[in-house]
């Protein structure tokens, strides 16, 4: 009686809520750039995102493609009807995969579950001592911030802060170079600002921290699938990204890469089955000769699966193609309201510094208060930017938004000007 009425509840509480499986996206047609907009029409329907409100916000977290969500749960399914693990098997393509689109090696990257554990993995596992210092941007995402600010807490290590220019990529690099002392042992950037959308001259600060001996990282959160990266060209140390946000893979995925011959300068702070070999106890750990030490214990190989699904589907747009839509909308956008009165943009017009992200303010109006009027009103979700005392809200532009979306916004925020 009692599991009778436990079956009763179940099928009249939250299980029977769940929606119903959603139909294969329909196959996308071939690119015509006489009619784009066609195109992306047609990108767009490959997702279950829901129209209302208008997301604006991939910036924060991307949506996904019902293609990486069915792999996703395909794989989970098939995974329990046999209930073995296939940790090698499956992951070994995942991991090729994901080094192919990084312009990586497959012993130089791991799977992750965020940018912010790719950090993590730097900040912690690099020999630093008291008074060794690391330089960032102040715009850093907490998730590139944070882990450093624990260094400096438990191990005495000092941050060094510059403040990121909008308007040139010369400037950025001086102001690093400025920083830079005899005890500067890491430098961090962003690939592309979080608050604002710049995007940072990688490979002269790439060239600059190696003049001067300094590791250096990149946090890639808001550059992976938004513009093509290549890691090699990059010059970079390690890169972290998170697989949940331009890319369109499942949450709670991202990827780490660290430069093969840099492997044994970041000693893994987490480990487990996986990282290594101990054939019996007592004895010494024999680490993987490669990034995979980073890569402990069970995975949820269905993410995994997804995450090479979303970059599967990013090859079939076009990388180039991704970017110049996405930058090309938020260029638009930018354009499109820079005359309102007493709105302000915050994002780079430099088109070499600018990305599919734009950044404003509207004077005397704080961010929450904007943020909430563009959602209530005008049913946008867009990002409040408060980051250093910044008052401004965020639009991201990515596939499946469009021209009209970008007018849409214009209108509202002509709206606001007046109503605010």
């Amino acid at each position: 009686m009692g599991l009778g009425a436990l079956g009763a509840l179940a099928a009249a509480g939250p299980l029977s809520a769940l929606p119903a499986p959603v139909a294969p996206a329909p196959a996308l047609p071939a690119y015509d750039p006489a009619h784009p907009d066609e195109y992306w029409r047609a990108v767009r329907a490959q997702y279950p995102l829901r129209d209302d409100p208008l997301y604006l916000n991939t910036g924060g977290l991307g949506p996904t493609p019902q293609r990486v969500l069915d792999r996703v749960y395909g794989t989970m399914t098939e995974m329990q009807e046999h209930s073995e693990p296939e940790h090698e098997r499956r992951i070994k393509p995942a991991r090729r995969a994901l080094a192919s689109f990084l312009g990586a090696r497959p012993d130089e990257v791991c799977f992750t579950r965020n940018t912010t554990e790719g950090n993590s993995i730097v900040a912690a596992g690099l020999a630093l001592n008291p008074g060794d210092e690391v330089i960032f941007e102040t715009h850093a995402h907490p998730g590139g911030s944070y882990p450093w600010f624990n260094q400096v807490q438990r191990h005495g290590v000092v941050v060094k802060l510059f403040e990121p220019d909008v308007t040139s990529a010369e400037a950025n690099v001086a102001r690093i170079a400025a920083l830079i002392t005899p005890r500067t042992k890491v430098i961090q950037v962003s690939h592309i600002v979080c608050t604002t959308g710049l995007v940072l001259p990688v490979r002269a600060i790439a060239d600059l921290a190696h003049q001067h001996g300094a590791w250096f990282h990149v946090d890639g959160a808001q550059a992976v699938g938004m513009i093509p990266v290549d890691v090699g060209a990059l010059g970079c140390d390690s890169y972290a990204f998170s697989g949940h946000k331009w890319l369109g893979g499942p949450h709670e995925t991202g990827g780490f890469f660290i430069r093969r011959d840099r492997l044994e300068q970041v000693a893994p702070v987490e480990i487990g089955s996986y990282s290594g070999d101990l054939p019996f106890l007592p004895g010494v750990i024999k680490l993987e000769d490669s990034a995979v030490r980073h890569e402990y214990g069970t995975r949820n190989l269905g993410l995994i699966a997804g995450l090479a699904e979303a970059i599967r589907f990013q090859l079939e747009l076009g990388r180039d193609r991704i970017a110049a839509w996405s930058r090309g909308l938020a260029t638009g956008l930018a354009a499109g309201i820079e005359d309102i009165p007493g709105l302000t943009v915050l994002s780079p017009r430099d088109p070499v510094l600018r990305s599919a992200m734009v950044t404003f303010s509207l004077r005397h109006v704080t961010a929450g208060r904007l943020t909430r009027y563009l959602g209530k009103r005008h049913r946008l979700r867009t990002r409040p930017v408060t980051e250093q005392g910044l008052q401004a809200v965020r639009v991201s532009t990515h596939v499946f938004n469009s021209r009209a979306d970008c007018d849409r916004v214009i209108a509202a925020l002509r709206a606001a000007a007046h109503d605010l």
